[in-house]
């Protein structure tokens, strides 16, 4: 009984640990995001308010208030799955019809965010795991636009529409990230611990 006890304690402060260690991989990874998209801008000359199509190109289940702690991580595990699959497929593309050329700032940051992509999807399988105790899932690729467009210009916003599709999940990953329990109290308890170190100076 005590053992058992030990062990979902141990549990619980495992999956703390990684919800924490996933919502900084998150942080960083939106920070990197952002990095990108303004290079790509840069690169192909695309003013700040250059419109892409409406509609995300991950499908997962909408969002509800009714999503249990499972619920919610294998939605986003599952769309973070679609978005390293659909940035895969850009870069590859990018890299056939757009010439991969010299290697720069661009390419660098492009390969670090894929990285931590798959980082944090390491860290949200983790967690998972811990939730649900079940394998990691595979991603559903049906439906998603792998191929992308011919036209030159389509094919440009169509990479600059991942790009985008995978800032927006990631800022996604952050916001579920944080509303889980254990990262809500750990969270409170450091801000408590912050209060109280300032208070006792």
């Amino acid at each position: 009984m005590a053992d058992r006890r030990t062990r979902s304690m141990a549990g619980s402060d495992l999956s703390r640990t990684t919800a924490a260690r996933a919502t900084a991989i998150a942080e960083q990874l939106h920070h990197e995001c952002s990095i990108l998209l303004e290079l790509y801008r840069k690169k192909e000359n695309f003013s700040a308010d250059v419109t892409v199509a409406d509609g995300r190109l991950v499908s997962v289940p909408p969002p509800s208030s009714q999503l249990d702690t499972r619920d919610k991580l294998w939605r986003l595990h599952s769309a973070l799955l679609q978005c390293r699959s659909l940035l895969e497929r850009a870069i590859a593309k990018e890299e056939e019809d757009l010439g991969g050329g010299k290697k720069g700032d661009y390419e660098t940051q492009r390969k670090m965010v894929k990285e931590r992509l798959s980082l944090l999807l390491i860290n949200t399988g983790e967690l998972l795991k811990a939730v649900d105790g079940t394998a990691v899932l595979t991603p559903n690729l049906e439906g998603l636009e792998l191929d992308g467009p011919t036209h030159l210009f389509e094919l440009k916003l169509w990479v600059y529409r991942i790009f985008k599709e995978v800032d927006y999940w990631t800022k996604t990953a952050i916001t579920t990230l944080q509303s889980l329990p254990s990262v809500n109290a750990r969270e409170r308890a450091r801000t408590t611990r912050v209060r109280s170190t300032r208070s006792a100076r």
